[in-house]
């Protein structure tokens, strides 16, 4: 084993914090304000037994006000590092934790491993192992490559309206052993660059990641555990600053930053944004039980919502141990920087918020009209032009859909994803919210001078059922978690279309598929921003799990035998995601109105029901609602939809329209490809009505024609 030597120091400086590396060596800082004693220990590998150097830092000559700092004369970049911390330790009258046994996790790390980590020894006490932070370049050169990426921002950027979202799991999209990918990038950010072109194909501009912050893949209960199962979605974050090191070939070299920036930007060359999933409410370190990680041990106090009466207990508005006290001055700046740092370093385009509300919470844990680190978001130049979107909500009750603090935040509308599920199994009498969700939920967004595109419109996501689940199953089936059934949620507005589950029954899986392309077609024909779950344009299924968040095998992974096997899913999906493209009428900035349009003499949209002009809007089982939405653009041509969730067929009044000629563009309930024939094959309208099949939906295209219009 190579002997390191022992490296010089210096007093180093406060800023800028975390391990920051230059031709000299590295500067050390982090924020641990009651700290009386720190010091540094420096490691060879990622699994070396013992530091080769520890170093105390001085409080006269290594503090300044909150930070503690050293430099570290030539060192170089793949070193692994830990802090050791000590000071006051009173969690019951306190809530400090600080323990100088326990090594740290520098917060502020740009790459970490994790090769040497037992979170179960952890919570036991067991002093046996910790992760580690690596040195590494963070920096990125300007020159060429940055000029590149500036053209390509300038020309290629989409406006906030044209945005189709595609929610993906980084390593679930390759690790299936059909996905063709070499085995050493299966599950990586390298894997997800050999499929930029099917995301291109497919026509989404946006893909948003799950959680890909490094996370505690060992942050599981006892009885999931028990089934070898991890946290796959990794929802369980404790490194801000750093990609996950299993999304990386070659972690333990720290070259995190790099993989992560390769894929961002090959993903820029074909002209898709990248969002990433944070999750900013709570930590890996979780409750009292929970291990110590880096937070706990720095700044328990500060960091986490702790009980007033029982400071030795984390108030809990995540649902899991603990709370991020993130309107805390020093926690806030943390978070913001963080942003900046995946802004600025990574070329990130956006930012999706978990369980959001909890942002708006102050210190003492009640909801804040303005909270500071909400404005501090939406008000940062860094950030101005990134996409900022809400999951308002939280785990107890604190739910903001509609009433996000802020302009600029999109939501994740979850009352959209719950009508639009009803309307489509066939729940009567809802045809007014219906349609108020379809065209952009201005209930929730004009009142606060917002737009459409603020409404992130959706029927399934990571959290819950498939799509083809959602038509498939009536009840959740998630005993293979090891929780019994007990977790993911109990309503979810499905409908198995009569038998549970998989069957053989023809008709059944036919009235499936039909169901699943009604649901892709109202949602890509919503004023606002659509959003996909990855793999539902090809009907993946989850077994009627809605909550396989620790299923990292083929229930949660993505299987591409299934591009070939629902080719016509797909190529719908194409389709549809192609019809939104060609119509500026569903990406309206503003909200519609019921007036003509400038480009048009017909009203911006018009409703119906049976009857042209004439929706059931009080008839309480009504099921079937039809638009018209005029064209806004030169050459766009006019919709007209007319959507049949009833449980038979039914004859539609069409538009009396002699200037406009129609062609028929969707049928969910026609055979391939005549449920979405290519534009140059659509056949042309000429009747005054059109039957429309039971639990389907019919989309009609019309162009202007003048008194020139023929069959």
């Amino acid at each position: 084993m190579l002997i390191m030597q022992s490296y010089q120091t210096t007093p180093g400086s406060r800023q800028p914090l975390g391990a920051s590396l230059s031709s000299a060596g590295a500067n050390f800082s982090i924020v641990s304000p009651d700290a009386t004693r720190v010091e540094l220990l420096l490691y060879e590998h990622h699994d070396s037994q013992a530091p080769f150097q520890v170093i105390e830092l001085d409080p006269e000559v290594n503090r300044t006000f909150m930070c503690w700092h050293v430099f570290v004369k030539k060192l170089k970049a793949g070193i692994h590092y830990t802090w050791r911390v000590d000071g006051p330790s009173d969690p019951y009258l306190t809530g400090k934790r600080f323990d100088p046994s326990i090594e740290l996790l520098d917060p502020w790390a740009k790459a970490v491993s994790d090769s040497r980590w037992n979170r179960t020894a952890a919570m036991r006490g067991e002093k046996n192992g910790s992760m580690r932070a690596i040195v590494v370049k963070t920096k990125v050169g300007s020159g060429d490559r940055e000029e590149r990426r500036r053209r390509r921002i300038r020309k290629g950027a989409f406006r906030s309206q044209d945005a189709i979202i595609y929610e993906m799991h980084v390593g679930g999209f390759t690790l299936h052993p059909s996905s063709g990918v070499a085995p050493e990038k299966r599950g990586t950010f390298a894997g997800v660059i050999e499929k930029i072109p099917y995301l291109k194909s497919l026509g989404i501009t946006h893909v948003e990641l799950l959680p890909v912050m490094a996370f505690d893949r060992q942050d599981v209960p006892a009885g999931v555990a028990k089934r070898g199962l991890s946290n796959y979605w990794g929802y369980s974050t404790h490194s801000y600053y750093s990609p996950h090191p299993h999304y990386c070939i070659s972690p333990e070299r720290g070259t995190h930053l790099d993989e992560f920036r390769e894929m961002v930007d090959a993903l820029h060359e074909a002209n898709i944004e990248v969002i990433l999933d944070v999750v900013f409410n709570h930590t890996a370190e979780a409750g009292e039980n929970g291990p110590v990680i880096n937070f706990k041990g720095l700044n328990n106090d500060v960091t986490y919502h702790l009980d007033p009466d029982e400071p030795s207990r984390y108030r809990d508005f995540t649902g899991c141990g603990n709370t991020v006290n993130c309107n805390n001055p020093v926690v806030s700046n943390f978070l913001v920087s963080c942003l900046e740092f995946w802004v600025n370093e990574l070329h990130v385009d956006g930012f999706r918020f978990d369980l959001a509300s909890v942002l708006s919470r102050g210190e003492d844990g009640e909801p804040m009209a303005s909270p500071p680190i909400i404005w501090a978001i939406e008000l940062s130049p860094v950030l101005s032009t990134k996409r900022i979107i809400a999951e308002a909500w939280d785990a107890v009750g604190l739910y903001q859909v509609g009433n996000f603090p802020g302009y600029r935040w999109s939501e994740w509308n979850g009352r959209y994803r719950d009508v639009v599920r009803r309307f489509v199994r066939g729940d009567p009498g809802i045809l007014g919210e219906v349609a108020t969700r379809i065209s952009g939920s201005s209930d929730y967004y004009r009142h606060q001078a917002r737009h459409p595109f603020n409404s992130i419109n959706f029927v399934t996501c990571h959290d819950g059922f498939t799509l083809w689940d959602l038509v498939s199953f009536n009840h959740k089936h998630n005993q293979p978690n090891g929780e019994h059934n007990r977790d993911g949620h109990n309503d979810n507005l499905s409908w198995n279309c009569g038998v549970e589950g998989q069957t053989e029954d023809a008709e059944i899986l036919a009235l499936r598929r039909l169901q699943v392309k009604n649901f892709m077609a109202i949602l890509m024909l919503s004023q606002g921003l659509p959003m996909i779950l990855a793999g539902d344009e090809v009907l993946r299924s989850q077994q009627g799990n809605n909550n396989a968040w620790c299923q990292d095998n083929e229930v949660g992974w993505f299987n591409w035998e299934l591009t070939e096997q629902n080719r016509e899913m797909l190529r719908f999906t194409r389709g549809m995601i192609a019809l939104r493209k060609r119509h500026p009428s569903l990406k309206r900035r503003q909200f519609l109105t019921g007036v003509p349009a400038a480009a048009s003499e017909l009203a911006d949209i018009t409703w119906h029901g049976k009857k042209f002009g004439q929706p059931a809007w009080d008839d309480p089982v009504s099921r079937v609602l039809g638009f018209t939405l005029a064209a806004v653009a030169p050459g766009e041509a006019h919709l007209h939809v007319i959507m049949n969730m009833s449980e038979r067929r039914q004859r539609f009044s069409l538009p009396a329209t002699p200037d406009i000629s129609w062609r028929l563009a969707v049928d969910t309930a026609a055979a391939a490809p005549d449920d979405i024939p290519d534009p140059d094959q659509q056949p042309y309208l000429t009747r005054a009505e059109f039957e429309v099949e039971a639990h389907s939906l019919v989309v009609l295209e019309g162009e202007d024609c003048g008194s020139g219009c023929t069959d």
